[in-house]
């Protein structure tokens, strides 16, 4: 017996649905729903291990100096960095490949080339002699985890009806985001006992296996992204890159790209450098607190509001959210420039309550925006939107690290750098007002 015969055709380059029809009520719930599901479950795992690759780094990074890496601030800054940078860069390929090679492909071979940086890093810090510059390479290798989102969820796009993409969406991301907390948290833990591979030896005296923090990620990536390969299909969407570039041409495509850099371009920019600045602003009291023990907690936040955000965007619209997460970012990050320059550790309690608000508002206006993205283009450009946008906004933790670095640098505070981000959260309220929310507005959405 041919399962789904009248729905799905196979060849060598995968499974191909012949027909997808999700804003036929009847289709969807006879035949798409499951597809749909299925889809979302796999391919948000797929992108979860993606994350965490992506930001093992930023966990990684603060530990080098302690079994023997003599790197300086600026040096561990761009260490950090550079996934961002590979992520934001491999984002613009990944936004184009979904019309072309379908889902099954892109999802499975994207994931297993993660094992690249994985094992890469795996050798690195076992050895004390490794150089700076193959630091920078393997950390720009990480950033493969970062290009998958933008080929991951304009595929998911597809799957659902518009009435849907809303929770689905907030769901993948929020999900999928969560890769950031777990290598943070996990990170710690795992490097305190033996797995594979040689020990090191803290400044203190400690034990320490730091391969860990990438050894645990390689059988969870291999899994699923076998999965992929054997259960995913593709949606009949196809598309050439040069007719894919249509997107460029309209306004909003720019406009919800300033969006999306507002909410995940902070997201990932201080989920990449808030364990640093634990580091470098409150260090060198007595009894410091450990970066790692609070900065799981951003990311955690962050990504839990996105899931929760995604559904409330389907029914109250997105462009109010988006306001409110605008809103809530120029507050916080005002907030936040009081606590940079501590005195004392008794600071650093709001510090962290201060940062965990940017993180809160950040994933709520992840949600928003890519429930406006829908509506505002029809389906095939929707995803090639989602797709530039998040590629624009995952170079926040380059463009983040490099940055505070340099502004610490200058001014030994990166205050400045908050109050500049406070400028550009309020000039992107205006923008969502006056394009997607106010009476009369150009798209209302």
């Amino acid at each position: 017996m041919q399962r789904d015969a009248d729905n799905v055709r196979h060849g060598r380059a995968g499974a191909w649905l012949n027909h997808w029809e999700p804003e036929d009520d009847t289709y969807w719930e006879s035949k798409g729903k499951s597809i749909a599901w299925n889809a979302l479950a796999i391919t948000t795992a797929n992108l979860m291990m993606a994350f965490a690759v992506w930001f093992v780094v930023s966990a990684i990074v603060v530990k080098l100096n302690k079994i023997g890496f003599g790197f300086s601030t600026t040096q561990l800054f761009w260490l950090a960095a550079m996934p961002g940078l590979a992520g934001g860069t491999l984002r613009i390929l990944h936004t184009f490949l979904i019309p072309v090679f379908g889902t099954r492909k892109v999802v499975s071979i994207s994931t297993a080339a993660l094992l690249i940086p994985l094992i890469g890093w795996n050798f690195a810090v076992q050895n004390s002699g490794t150089p700076y510059w193959l630091f920078l390479v393997l950390a720009f290798a990480a950033g493969l985890g970062g290009g998958n989102f933008s080929s991951f969820m304009p595929s998911t796009s597809l799957f659902f009806p518009k009435r849907l993409q809303g929770t689905a969406l907030g769901l993948q991301a929020g999900i999928g985001n969560f890769g950031v907390s777990l290598v943070q948290f996990l990170t710690p833990w795992v490097i305190g006992f033996a797995i594979l591979g040689s020990t090191q030896t803290t400044d203190t005296g400690k034990e320490m296996w730091l391969q860990n923090a990438v050894l645990i990620w390689i059988p969870f990536v291999a899994f699923f992204a076998i999965v992929a390969w054997l259960r995913l299909k593709s949606i009949p969407v196809q598309a050439n890159i040069r007719q894919q570039g249509d997107i460029f041409r309209d306004k909003h495509t720019w406009l919800m790209t300033s969006l999306y850099v507002m909410t995940f371009g902070s997201f990932a920019g201080f989920s990449t450098t808030f364990p640093l600045m634990i580091k470098d602003l409150y260090g060198g009291f007595e009894k410091a607190p450990d970066p790692l023990s609070y900065a799981f907690l951003g990311p955690l936040v962050g990504s839990g509001a996105r899931v929760i955000a995604g559904p409330l965007a389907d029914r109250f619209g997105g462009g109010r959210l988006t306001q409110l997460s605008g809103i809530g970012l120029v507050g916080s990050a005002i907030s936040v420039a009081f606590f940079v320059q501590p005195s004392s550790t008794a600071e650093f309690k709001w510090f962290v309550l201060t940062m965990l608000a940017v993180f809160f508002f950040a994933g709520i206006g992840n949600a928003s925006t890519f429930k406006q993205i829908p509506m505002i283009f029809q389906p095939r450009q929707a995803g090639g939107v989602i797709g530039w946008t998040a590629a624009m906004a995952a170079y926040g933790p380059f463009i983040f690290a490099v940055l505070i670095a340099a502004v610490i640098d200058w001014t030994g505070s990166p205050m400045p750098f908050f109050v500049g981000a406070a400028v550009f959260y309020a000039a992107n309220v205006g923008i969502n007002w006056w394009y997607y929310l106010r009476p009369g507005a150009e798209r209302p959405c």
